[in-house]
């Protein structure tokens, strides 16, 4: 008989979030401020140049979509530094216990969920059938 060996003990190093934090934080700033004076300095152009109606486009739709681009990058920086400052819960072999090796507390497998999926013909046809007519033969000229 032999007996089952305990699983490695997997310990996960921290993660620096510094380097993403400072990077992301710069793009916004950089993406804000350059995406901001193109748009304007376009517009600028645009307008002594004469370019008619085409001119409020620039502003029209550069605007929200330099806003779209800040509002998810800072949503992005918000996710980073939220997981920044959150503590890092480690969870060691002895924490553990007994119920690390029992099967009741695993969690099922996949293929504990699979189940037989429908054909798509075998209820579309059975609701069409009452309204099908075959197709007339033309009837020949004479």
């Amino acid at each position: 008989m032999t007996v089952p060996t305990a699983a490695p003990i997997v310990q996960f190093a921290p993660i620096n979030l510094t380097k993403p934090i400072l990077i992301i934080g710069t793009l916004v700033a950089l993406i804000t401020l350059g995406g901001l004076a193109g748009i304007v300095s376009g517009t600028v152009e645009m307008v002594e140049r004469g370019a008619g109606g085409v001119s409020p486009a620039l502003p029209i739709f550069g605007l929200p979509c330099l806003l779209v681009i800040d509002i998810l990058l800072i949503r992005q920086l918000s996710k980073l530094i939220g997981a920044a400052l959150s503590p890092n819960v480690v969870q060691t072999a002895q924490q553990l216990g007994p119920m690390q090796n029992d099967p009741r507390h695993l969690p099922p497998t996949p293929a504990a969920r699979l189940e037989g999926t429908p054909s798509v013909t075998e209820n579309t046809t059975r609701f069409l059938e009452e309204t099908y007519r075959p197709p007339l033969e033309p009837q020949r000229r004479k």
